[in-house]
Protein backbone atom coordinates (compact mmCIF):
# COMPACT_ATOMS: atom_id res chain seq x y z
CA UNK A 1 0.00 0.00 0.00
CA UNK A 2 1.35 3.60 -1.00
CA UNK A 3 2.03 5.68 2.08
CA UNK A 4 -0.12 8.62 1.81
CA UNK A 5 1.31 10.90 4.15
CA UNK A 6 4.97 11.42 5.61
CA UNK A 7 3.89 12.68 8.55
CA UNK A 8 6.97 13.89 11.25
CA UNK A 9 7.55 16.33 13.91
CA UNK A 10 5.59 19.40 12.79
CA UNK A 11 3.47 17.42 10.25
CA UNK A 12 -0.33 19.24 9.58
CA UNK A 13 -2.18 16.11 9.80
CA UNK A 14 -0.67 14.76 12.64
CA UNK A 15 -1.41 18.42 14.06
CA UNK A 16 -4.91 18.45 13.54
CA UNK A 17 -5.25 14.33 14.61
CA UNK A 18 -3.87 15.28 17.98
CA UNK A 19 -6.89 16.95 18.73
CA UNK A 20 -10.01 14.97 16.91
CA UNK A 21 -8.49 11.57 17.30
CA UNK A 22 -9.99 8.90 19.24
CA UNK A 23 -13.22 7.42 18.13
CA UNK A 24 -16.65 9.71 19.38
CA UNK A 25 -14.21 12.91 19.13
CA UNK A 26 -15.37 14.02 15.43
CA UNK A 27 -18.94 13.03 16.25
CA UNK A 28 -19.25 14.87 19.35
CA UNK A 29 -17.79 17.97 17.75
CA UNK A 30 -20.26 17.23 14.68
CA UNK A 31 -23.61 17.41 17.06
CA UNK A 32 -21.81 20.63 19.28
CA UNK A 33 -21.62 22.31 16.09
CA UNK A 34 -25.42 21.14 14.64
CA UNK A 35 -27.12 22.33 18.48
CA UNK A 36 -24.32 24.45 19.72
CA UNK A 37 -24.78 23.43 23.56
CA UNK A 38 -25.86 20.15 24.58
CA UNK A 39 -25.70 18.33 28.22
CA UNK A 40 -24.74 15.70 29.03
CA UNK A 41 -27.67 13.24 28.52
CA UNK A 42 -28.43 15.09 25.00
CA UNK A 43 -25.00 13.81 23.63
CA UNK A 44 -25.56 10.84 25.49
CA UNK A 45 -28.99 10.18 23.20
CA UNK A 46 -27.48 11.44 20.51
CA UNK A 47 -24.84 8.64 20.89
CA UNK A 48 -26.64 5.52 22.08
CA UNK A 49 -24.37 3.16 21.37
CA UNK A 50 -21.24 5.08 23.38
CA UNK A 51 -20.56 3.82 27.15
CA UNK A 52 -21.39 6.53 29.49
CA UNK A 53 -17.64 6.29 30.70
CA UNK A 54 -16.50 6.29 27.12
CA UNK A 55 -18.37 9.55 26.20
CA UNK A 56 -16.98 11.40 29.35
CA UNK A 57 -13.48 10.22 28.71
CA UNK A 58 -13.83 11.87 25.35
CA UNK A 59 -15.13 15.00 26.20
CA UNK A 60 -12.96 14.95 29.61
CA UNK A 61 -10.12 14.83 26.24
CA UNK A 62 -11.66 17.16 24.66
CA UNK A 63 -12.16 20.05 27.28
CA UNK A 64 -8.54 19.27 28.47
CA UNK A 65 -7.12 20.18 24.97
CA UNK A 66 -9.33 23.23 25.20
CA UNK A 67 -11.58 22.04 22.09
CA UNK A 68 -14.88 22.43 24.24
CA UNK A 69 -15.97 24.56 27.64
CA UNK A 70 -18.03 22.80 30.12
CA UNK A 71 -20.02 24.56 32.39
CA UNK A 72 -21.44 23.39 35.47
CA UNK A 73 -24.17 24.16 37.13
CA UNK A 74 -24.64 24.08 41.47
CA UNK A 75 -28.08 22.42 41.14
CA UNK A 76 -29.62 18.95 42.19
CA UNK A 77 -28.80 17.00 39.58
CA UNK A 78 -25.89 18.35 38.34
CA UNK A 79 -26.43 20.01 35.46
CA UNK A 80 -23.73 19.78 33.03
CA UNK A 81 -23.63 21.26 29.30
CA UNK A 82 -20.85 21.69 26.51
CA UNK A 83 -20.16 23.99 23.99
CA UNK A 84 -17.60 24.56 21.73
CA UNK A 85 -14.81 26.88 22.66
CA UNK A 86 -13.39 29.62 20.24
CA UNK A 87 -10.24 27.28 19.50
CA UNK A 88 -12.27 24.82 18.93
CA UNK A 89 -14.57 26.87 16.36
CA UNK A 90 -11.25 26.48 14.12
CA UNK A 91 -12.14 22.89 13.97
CA UNK A 92 -15.58 23.67 11.98
CA UNK A 93 -14.15 23.43 8.25
CA UNK A 94 -12.39 19.75 9.17
CA UNK A 95 -15.73 18.59 10.87
CA UNK A 96 -17.95 20.50 7.65
CA UNK A 97 -15.42 18.52 5.22
CA UNK A 98 -15.82 15.11 6.86
CA UNK A 99 -19.91 15.87 6.57
CA UNK A 100 -19.51 16.43 2.91
CA UNK A 101 -17.46 13.27 2.24
CA UNK A 102 -19.76 11.01 4.75
CA UNK A 103 -23.10 12.66 2.71
CA UNK A 104 -21.23 11.70 -0.76
CA UNK A 105 -20.21 8.67 0.04
CA UNK A 106 -23.54 7.66 1.33
CA UNK A 107 -24.89 9.03 -1.63
CA UNK A 108 -23.22 6.84 -3.67
CA UNK A 109 -23.40 3.77 -2.37
CA UNK A 110 -27.19 4.27 -2.17
CA UNK A 111 -27.23 5.02 -6.29
CA UNK A 112 -24.60 1.89 -6.60
CA UNK A 113 -27.26 -0.74 -4.87
CA UNK A 114 -30.25 0.48 -6.48
CA UNK A 115 -28.36 0.16 -9.53
CA UNK A 116 -27.72 -3.63 -8.82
Amino acid sequence: MKKLYDCDLGCPVQNTLQFISGKWKSVILYHLFQNGVLRFSELQKKLPYVSKRMLAKQLSELENDGIIDKQIYPVIPIKTEYRISSFGSTLYPVIQSMVIWGDNYTKETKQKESQN
